[in-house]
Formats: structure tokens, C-alpha cells, sequence
């Protein structure tokens, strides 16, 4: 008999995937455990594995194309076993289902809208909804763009004009191959003419949904406070330069950052705890997030127990996860559970900046870069440098004392680093 396989939900924050490439064709003989598709979620590209055994009958989603969480995949069953009435019964029904809402909604504005128009309005009206109709209908009407639904969803995706897309298909329409070309060849970039306004509207990812909704949820619903502090880098520098002349891994600013972190969260764990509705969860695990700028957008994939390893591990740990960020070969795992994220855009140049707080934590430490500045030691003016955090805090949580007490022992380590060595 033959089964719906859906579209999983491989992330706690996925609404919707996108088939990145499918490893089974139609009329492939599939067994339990073989891989299916690779599926790109909000945050990473995951290879997605059959739970059935099975020929393929069906493909519900092609490569390219994205879909709702539990829409069709795809259908496995005997070979030659008819599968319409599941295509017509999860399929069809819901699209005429939403056709014919669509229908009584126009019908009822339509009504609404004649009782307030004059006749020639009612005409005007009739008419447009009649174009619009003609505009949307199987009929071969020339000024009709044809496109089969598959490439419509594409150009929408892309942001693609389907005006500007010739047609390969039967009677010039539009087919997924031609979307395809279309991207390969690239349309020539648009010539800005002076003194002329234009714009190009990019469609939104995955990814950048998940950020906006979170963030937004965060900034709006955890009262903020921010603390910002100076940091004398000198001995931190001296440090990292001894280290890197014995070690074979080359210690970053960055690493020392998160060591210091790690072993300031042991000393202060309100600041390692995270708001939980009803009660504060302060966690004796130190998982440390780290930001990474994607393509994308943003990723934090997280050091676990990073209180437990030496700068040498969470140097490596910290480029094979920014490496796989990149790649978008996160897994789960490798995203959740930090219970605090550090955001460092130093090297980008910036010295200070505030950062939202990153779910379920209570606080996020924002980086800047190491700037020498002219600085005061044992009463004379001389070159230092001077590097600044800020730590944003959920009010709910962190109290300013208590983060102005974890800064401080922060600042301590960084200042006198043989603690994160020895």
C-alpha cells in the first residue's frame, strides 16, 4: 500500500523547506535508511533519509521548489500501484478548497463593493475582474504570460520576471528548465541612468524569516539593558604572542574571549540562566554561542562545556562550526542548547556596538576590535590598547549588579590571561 511521505520539520524554528536535490528519481526502488533528498531548512542543508521501503511513484516537491512543513515529499508504494485518489485527496481538494474561498471572498467584496459603486464603476469593475480572470484561465490568449505553477513558484522564489523569461514549453510557456537557464545566464544587469530612481525587490529567505521573527520576539518582549566596558588588551597580546610561538594551533583574540566567558559563567551563574515563563532556569553547563555571518544572514553554532576545554580545542571547534555555518552543513545539534552567545565583529573593524539578546539566554556579550589608544599607567599618558564589550542583558533575569559583577571578572581575565592558561 502506498505511503505519504511529508515534508519534515528538521528544526524547531522550520515552517517551510526547500528540496535542494533529490537522490531518488521516479520508479527508484527505495529501502528504510536510504537517503532521499537533501532539504535546506532556515539554518542548514540537511540530508533527509527514508523511514519506509518502497518504489518511488511520485515526486511532490522538485528540486528548486519550497513547500509547507507536512505538504506531499513524495509517494512510495508497489511499482505500478495507482496513487490518484492520494494525489486528489491531498492534493486537489486543498487547492480547490482554497480556489473556491478565494471564489466567496471576491463574490462577497464584490457584493459589498456594488452596493457603494455607481453603475459605471460596477462596469469598470466587471470588466477588470473579468481581465483578471481571462489573465489567470488555460485559455491562449497572447497578453497571457503561460507558465507552468512549478516555474511560477521558482520566479516568485528568485524574485524573476516572467515577463523577461522566454518560454521553451509547449506554445512558448515557461518551464522549470527555462527558470533555470535563466539564473545560469543571468540577465544583464540593469544600466542606472542619472537622475533615474530604481530598486530591486529580493525575496526573503528562510533564514532571514527565522531572524527577523526572533529577534523581533526577543527586542520586544525581554527588556534590555545594556553595559560597556574598557578592556586593557596589553598582557592578553603578549600572552596570545607567547602562545603562538611554541603552539602548533594559532590562538585567535577571539578564542581568548570565549575561554574567558566560559570561566566568568562558572563565577556568576544568574548570568548563565535563561527566563522561562513561570520560573529562571540557571544552568550548571556552560554551552557558549558563537556568531557567524552567513550568506544569509546569521548563524550561532555552539561550544559545548567550553568551561571543560583549553583555548586549542575551542580554536578548532570554533573554525570546523564556522566552516560548516558557511556550508550550510549545521546540524541540529551544532545550533542548540548555548545558554550565552558571544558576537564578536572586531575583526570587521568596529569598536562598540550593542547586540540583541539571542533565545533562550539571558545575555549576549557584543565584541569590538583591539584599538590602540593613549592611556594613563602609574600616572603617565602612554600607548595602550583598549578593547570594548558590551553586555546586553535581559532585565527579567540580570540585574545591573549582577552583570556589572560578571564584566568585572571578565575584565580580570583578560587582563591577567595566565588564569585561561593554566
Amino acid at each position: 500500500m502506498a505511503e505519504v511521505v511529508t515534508m519534515p520539520r528538521l528544526s524547531d524554528t522550520m515552517e517551510e523547506g526547500t528540496v535542494a536535490k533529490w537522490h531518488k528519481k521516479v520508479g527508484d526502488k527505495v529501502s528504510e535508511g536510504d537517503l532521499l533528498a537533501e532539504i535546506e531548512t532556515d539554518k542548514a542543508t540537511m540530508d533527509f533519509e527514508s523511514f519506509q521501503e518502497g518504489v518511488l511513484l511520485h515526486i511532490g516537491i522538485e528540486e528548486g521548489s519550497t513547500a509547507p512543513v507536512d505538504s506531499i515529499l513524495a509517494i512510495l508504494g508497489e511499482k505500478g500501484e495507482d496513487i490518484s485518489d492520494i494525489l486528489e485527496g491531498k492534493s486537489s481538494s486543498e487547492s480547490e478548497k482554497d480556489v473556491k474561498e478565494e471564489s466567496t471572498e471576491e463574490k462577497k467584496e464584490g457584493k459589498d463593493e456594488d452596493k457603494k459603486e455607481d453603475k459605471s464603476e460596477k462596469k469598470e469593475e466587471s470588466s477588470s475582474e473579468s481581465k483578471s480572470k481571462e489573465s489567470t484561465s488555460d485559455s491562449s490568449n497572447d497578453d497571457r504570460i503561460k507558465a507552468s505553477p512549478l516555474a511560477k513558484k521558482m520566479a516568485e522564489d528568485k524574485g524573476i520576471d516572467l515577463r523577461s523569461v522566454k518560454g521553451t514549453g509547449e506554445g512558448g510557456r515557461i518551464v522549470k528548465q527555462d527558470i533555470d537557464n535563466y539564473k545560469e545566464s543571468a540577465a544583464p544587469a540593469a544600466q542606472t541612468e542619472l537622475g533615474k530612481e530604481s530598486y530591486e525587490d529580493v525575496p526573503v529567505s528562510q533564514m532571514r524569516k527565522v531572524i527577523a521573527k526572533r529577534l523581533a520576539e526577543s527586542k520586544f518582549t525581554a527588556p534590555h539593558f545594556y553595559l560597556t566596558l574598557d578592556i586593557d588588551m596589553d598582557a592578553a597580546m603578549e600572552a596570545r604572542k607567547s602562545i603562538n610561538l611554541i603552539s602548533e594551533t594559532k590562538i585567535s583574540f577571539n578564542d581568548l574571549v570565549v575561554k574567558a566567558v566560559a570561566a566568568s559563567l562558572k563565577k556568576h551563574p544568574a548570568v548563565n540562566s535563561s527566563w522561562m515563563g513561570d520560573k529562571i532556569r540557571e544552568n550548571h553547563h556552560v554551552h557558549i554561542g558563537v556568531a557567524v555571518a552567513v550568506e544569509d544572514g546569521l548563524l550561532v553554532p555552539v561550544i559545548r562545556h567550553a568551561d571543560q576545554k583549553g583555548l586549542a580545542t575551542i580554536n578548532g571547534e570554533v573554525k570546523a562550526l564556522a566552516e560548516k555555518a558557511k556550508n550550510k552543513k549545521l546540524q541540529p545539534a551544532e545550533w542548540e542548547g548555548n545558554t550565552f552567545t558571544i558576537s564578536n565583529l572586531g575583526m570587521f573593524g568596529i569598536e562598540e556596538f550593542t547586540a540583541i539578546v539571542n533565545p533562550p539566554d539571558s545575555c549576549i556579550l557584543a565584541v569590538g576590535g583591539i584599538k590602540q589608544v593613549p592611556v594613563v599607567k602609574n600616572g603617565a599618558v602612554v600607548p595602550g590598547n583598549v578593547m570594548k564589550v558590551t553586555l546586553s542583558c535581559d532585565h527579567r533575569v540580570v540585574d545591573g549588579a549582577t552583570g556589572a559583577g560578571f564584566l568585572q571578572t571578565f575584565k580580570g581575565l583578560l587582563e591577567n590571561p595566565m588564569g585561561l592558561i593554566l
